[in-house]
């Protein structure tokens, strides 16, 4: 089924991916709810495009907290709200090899950015989403993961481990959803050329146009799952392998036999 939502809040929608796909989706006439720390981006985003297409709605998502209200507040105010793509991630390099320059504050900020809050999120936009999709309407979950999530690099390791938790978390909630009408679908990126690799970042990896393009085809077309680039080939291979696996072991909790490997 072609892509059916009309209103979109993205999160991280300053730079990079967000923002890459936020403009894709206003092009498509798709309004878009720009969520992010640097209000002066988001002020020119909705200078660029217009009141009429796009909304600034600055936050900080590290604040757990204020996550509840927030999502209140912008649900109560964009009732018509059909699909969150929580997208915000940072990646920071680091060196086990060298003990004394491991950052545990930024590992954690990196956990909290890349995990914490997405989940923090979900919860607090299921009540609006289930109520959508109870009446019928559109209503749906989008994340942008990694293909780190399949396959981890050294040199970022929490980065990969927060995304492989995050992937491991979605494929939970789309089988939990599923009945429920809420969609769940995700992005499996390459390496990018984009701020989030730093300095350096806009000539490491695809250039965002291209991935921009095959994201919004995939989206697009409907797929749940969209491997880009170097994600494509592990996605396709052992990945799917899993997720045979994991369809059947969820059959096998469904039906009250215990998963194999617990204990009896």
């Amino acid at each position: 089924m072609p892509f059916p939502y009309k209103k979109v809040a993205v999160f991280g929608a300053t730079a990079g991916i967000g923002k890459a796909l936020a403009e894709r989706f206003i092009a498509n006439g798709i309004y878009v709810i720009a969520v992010g720390r640097r209000k002066e981006r988001l002020a020119d985003l909705v200078h660029q495009h217009g009141h009429d297409k796009v909304e600034a709605s600055p936050f900080d998502i590290t604040k757990l907290d204020s996550i509840p209200n927030y999502v209140i507040n912008l649900t109560s105010t964009h009732p018509d709200l059909d699909l969150v793509f929580l997208n915000s991630g940072i990646q920071r390099p680091v060196d086990f090899t060298k003990p004394d320059s491991v950052d545990l504050d930024a590992i954690q900020e990196e956990f909290m950015t890349n995990y914490l809050s997405p989940v923090a999120f979900t919860k607090a936009f299921l009540p609006h989403l289930l109520s959508r999709a109870k009446e019928g309407k559109s209503a749906g979950l989008l994340y942008t993961t990694s293909g780190l999530a399949l396959v981890p690099i050294p040199t970022v390791p929490n980065y990969c481990a927060t995304k492989a938790a995050m992937h491991s978390m979605i494929l939970t909630l789309r089988d939990q959803l599923a009945s429920a009408g809420v969609k769940v679908l995700e992005l499996y990126p390459p390496a990018v050329q984009t701020e989030l690799h730093g300095e350096h970042g806009k000539h490491i990896g695809m250039p965002l146009d291209e991935f921009t393009d095959a994201a919004w085809k995939g989206l697009s077309e409907g797929k749940d799952q969209i491997p880009v680039g170097t994600a494509v080939k592990s996605f396709e291979t052992w990945e799917q392998q899993k997720q045979e696996m994991f369809r059947g072991m969820a059959e096998m909790v469904k039906k009250g036999a215990p998963p194999p490997g617990s204990k009896q």
